[in-house]
């Protein structure tokens, strides 16, 4: 129904409840209260980066067998490497501070090609994102269940992802700070976890060095240093599911306070620290203690169990340990919620996605992509039963891909920059490492595990890339064709027909719906004229400013946006004024082209009762399925509208012919 007064129905105001109420885009302090400061960043984009230590160095030390010792090693360079990605990506966040993150450093070092698809594998990334922290999470909550309620762990997943898509569609600042609580204790029972873990058997280190020792003679007389090497590379580069999460940061600039660079960095701070020292602190728990897989539980599960099992009230605090790692891993899963709709907005600005991903919806969020995302992560999720083993795989090729990509753009850039860059050779040196790392870990997990995961991975992510390709093509012959509309801009009125000053609200009025002052709105202006001669004696232009992920960065952008608006619809007033015809222009500012346009062609209609409204609207020689997807068919929806508030609407065809 298009009724207006629906808006007060039970319906509409349990939408509300659940999805919040809209947000005015003209109150002045909107975008500093939607904005995040370092806390509640590093909260909801570091949760991504920290929680990835309830699956990373578990894989990892899992992988190492019997060689266990090895472990003492995977902590340093697990640190390390930690440390070289997010340096790296901080570097990203300095010189490209609008945020995208892989996406535009590929994009605009490399080239679109590259950009795509470090685009598309972000995208799979982000729903893998989603979906493998939701796994963890309850594979982590049900460590502590009779094994045989194991059966409900999909299910159980499912639900919590459908609660994050309701979260997600009410706006991101309010998600964030209903998950700060379960991330402060997931910080605290760990920071006790780790000290207790470590420091409390500091009396083991002898024997723990006497043990690294032997293996590494024992190892070296069976299967030689190469042997050994080839061992720790294989289970370091299958713990590559600990480093994703890094990348969140940057591109999530565009929600983050002012200075965003200076906030982008000192979260990424904040993330690689604790990232660095959980990973490479559990690594050390699992071999003081001796932790060994357990059947129905995580290892972290086990690690509590075996840390605390001395205290009083044990079995309650190693659940409030792991109940808070299983809560943050919920917390990790809206980084795919928060990142992943942007990084689509971006690329449906490049027209690799649909327009319509691009816009935000009257929350402000990005209404579309989270529906896409949550609904993508469900999928995956019971197509895989919730294995995280076979999730983490996937996830970790495709952000090795990105962080390849963003590695060698960031190459390329300090490489073009040196004469620019103070310390353009520390740079260089650093993304070298990072790339050779990067390219390591995602070339042996591709080897190791192609037919585990890796397969599908590639599958999913060549899908979206051709999707992608499919969809800027069509989006190119359009423009290609809309070119001929310019030829009506060169159609310029001699200007001496006599135009009268004022505009007279009792004459017949055409209100015609126009965007840019281009082609198409001259050429439907036209037809108006043609096809109603000397029939409408004013015309009102109407235009709505839209609102989308590209201008929503702040008050400056919006105002540059209005200002636009207005200019373009003074060329159409001064056009329609030199074929003699009275004309004057209306504007508004939002993110629902619809409902705006609608409500300023009311208003005009209360001021001009014999009006009647005009909109152009693309007409392809073959209707394809696809069209709909890729074309909001705003002119029909707008028709419906006004139709049911009694407002006459034409709508004009633009043929196009492909």
């Amino acid at each position: 129904m298009n009724n207006p007064d629906v808006k007060n129905g039970f319906f509409s105001k349990l939408y509300r409840k659940l999805f919040g109420q809209a947000k005015d885009i003209h109150d002045p302090s909107i975008f500093h209260k939607m904005a995040l400061f370092p806390l509640l960043a590093w909260i909801g984009l570091g949760a991504d980066g920290l929680s990835s230590s309830a699956y990373g160095p578990e894989e990892a030390f899992r992988a190492l067998g019997n060689h266990v010792y090895l472990a003492v090693f995977l902590a340093i360079a697990t640190a390390v490497t930690v440390l070289i990605i997010s340096y790296a990506y901080s570097r990203i966040i300095e010189h490209f501070p609008h945020g995208g993150g892989g996406y535009i450093v590929a994009t605009h070092m490399i080239g679109e090609k590259a950009g795509v698809i470090s685009g598309s594998a972000l995208l799979v990334d982000y729903v893998l994102t989603i979906t493998i922290s939701i796994a963890s999470c309850v594979d982590a909550l049900f460590s502590f269940l009779p094994i045989e309620f194991q059966k409900y762990k999909v299910i159980t997943g499912g639900i919590l992802i459908i609660v994050l898509i309701i979260l997600n569609i009410r706006g991101v600042k309010e998600s964030i700070v209903v998950m700060a609580p379960i991330f402060a204790t997931f910080i605290v029972t760990h920071v006790v976890l780790l000290l207790t873990g470590i420091f409390g058997h500091l009396d083991q280190v002898a024997g723990l060095t006497h043990a690294v020792s032997g293996g590494l003679k024992q190892d070296f007389a069976t299967i030689g240093g190469f042997g050994i090497l080839l061992l720790a590379l294989r289970a370091y580069s299958l713990g590559g599911g600990t480093y994703t999460g890094i990348e969140a940061v940057s591109n999530g600039l565009q929600i983050m306070r002012e200075p965003r660079v200076q906030t982008g960095k000192r979260t990424m701070l904040y993330m690689a620290a604790s990232l660095a020292i959980t990973a490479g602190g559990l690594f050390l728990c699992y071999l003081f203690l001796k932790v060994t897989p357990v059947a129905g539980k995580t290892l972290n599960a086990v690690l509590a169990d075996a840390t605390f099992g001395s205290w009083p009230f044990s079995s309650t605090i190693s659940f409030i340990t792991i109940f808070s790692e299983g809560a943050l891993l919920l917390v990790a899963a809206q980084t795919g919620f928060i990142d992943g709709p942007r990084v689509m907005s971006n690329m449906a600005i490049d027209s690799w996605f649909p327009h319509r991903f691009s816009a935000l919806s009257e929350r402000l969020t990005m209404h579309n992509g989270v529906m896409v995302m949550g609904v993508s992560a469900l999928i995956l999720l019971f197509y895989t039963h919730g294995s995280v083993s076979m999730l983490v795989i996937m996830y970790s090729i495709n952000v090795f891909v990105t962080f390849s990509l963003s590695n060698f753009g960031m190459l390329r850039f300090f490489a073009k920059n040196r004469g620019k860059e103070k310390k353009w050779k520390q740079h260089l040196s650093v993304h070298f490492i990072g790339l050779a790392l990067c390219l390591t870990i995602l070339l042996v997990t591709l080897f190791e595990k192609f037919t585990e995961g890796g397969w599908m991975t590639l599958l999913i992510t060549s899908i979206v890339i051709g999707l992608c390709y499919l969809i800027r093509s069509h989006y190119d012959k359009l423009t290609d064709e809309m070119k001929k509309f310019d030829a009506f801009l060169k159609i310029i009125p001699s200007g001496d027909k006599p135009c009268p000053d004022a505009l007279n609200p009792k004459a017949a009025t055409a209100i015609q719906l126009v965007n840019n002052f281009n082609g198409f709105g001259i050429h439907t202006f036209l037809s108006i004229v043609q096809n109603f001669p000397n029939m409408y004696k004013n015309v009102i232009f109407v235009s709505v400013s839209i609102i989308d992920s590209g201008t929503f960065k702040g008050a400056e952008e919006v105002q540059n946006l209005e200002d636009n608006t207005r200019r373009s619809l003074e060329q159409y007033v001064e056009y329609a004024r030199k074929l003699g015809i009275p004309a004057g222009y209306r504007c508004a500012t939002g993110t629902d082209v619809v409902e705006l346009a609608a409500d300023l062609c009311n208003s005009v209609k209360k001021e001009f009762p014999t009006s009647t409204v005009f909109t152009g609207q693309l007409t392809f020689r073959l209707e394809k399925f696809y069209h709909k997807a890729l074309h909001n068919e705003t002119a029909f929806a707008i028709q419906r509208r006004l139709q049911w508030s009694g407002v006459t609407t034409v709508i004009l065809p633009i043929r196009v012919d492909f």
